[in-house]
């Protein structure tokens, strides 16, 4: 048990996957998993153990924003020996060939400021993705016939920006899409020897302002969550 996830040390898999939503954990362990178990839900913030192809998987909320991302990373491997985390989420596509649906796999992950940002002070990290599970990813993409984006985004800490200068700029340098976590997990793995990855479903379009209503999004999300499986135990 640690301070934010109520689960016993036992409870916890080596490979977790880690959705912003606590009720897009819940439903992508009902629907994924087998033997889905709540094993936290310490402030609301769900987690669940099951199994995969016989592989054993936890897929726990991680909230929205890099400091909340930060707390149940950190968390699950100190406290759990986490070895694999993988984000699922959404994101907001910023290049005109990325369309709502698509997929996302982040080869990095650029931010402005990051919880991190403080160990590196004048010194800007480059956040990278574990290379084993990004081309595991690719290749599970490619089998499920997915239109899949393999590139850069960025992570920012705010949801409601006000720096258009900034969108320019990022969609300028072929940023892919936008979110609000991976930088700070990819930045943490590399810090504890850990690998990361994020996959995201372009939920929203920045340039054209195309959003999936929130009805479909599940359905959606169905792809990102089996490449993310598929690319943990490749």
């Amino acid at each position: 048990m640690s301070i934010h996830i109520g689960a016993k040390s036992d409870q916890i898999a080596q490979t977790v996957l880690m959705p912003g939503d606590p009720y897009r954990a819940r439903w992508a362990a009902e629907t994924f998993l087998e033997g889905a178990t709540l094993i936290n839900d310490v402030r609301g913030m769900l987690g669940y153990t099951g199994s995969w192809k016989g592989h054993r998987v936890t897929i726990q909320g991680s909230g929205m924003g890099m400091p909340s991302l930060s707390i149940y990373a950190n968390e699950l491997i100190r406290d759990y020996d986490a070895q694999t985390l993988i984000r699922i989420g959404s994101c907001g596509g910023m290049q005109p060939h990325v369309a709502i649906r698509d997929v996302i796999i982040a080869m990095t992950a650029s931010t402005i400021t990051s919880p991190s940002s403080s160990f590196f002070k004048e010194f800007n990290f480059a956040a990278c993705a574990d290379y084993d599970l990004l081309s595991a990813a690719v290749a599970a993409a490619k089998a499920k016939g997915t239109k899949t984006h393999v590139g850069g985004i960025y992570s920012s800490d705010v949801f409601y920006a006000e720096r258009p200068d900034i969108d320019e700029q990022m969609t300028r340098h072929g940023i892919l899409g936008v979110e609000m976590e991976a930088a700070e997990l990819y930045t943490l793995a590399a810090r504890r020897n850990r690998r990361a990855l994020a996959i995201l479903t372009v939920s929203d379009h920045l340039q054209t302002g195309e959003a999936l209503p929130s009805e479909d999004r599940e359905r959606t999300f169905g792809d990102m969550v089996e490449i993310a499986l598929e690319a943990a135990f490749t």
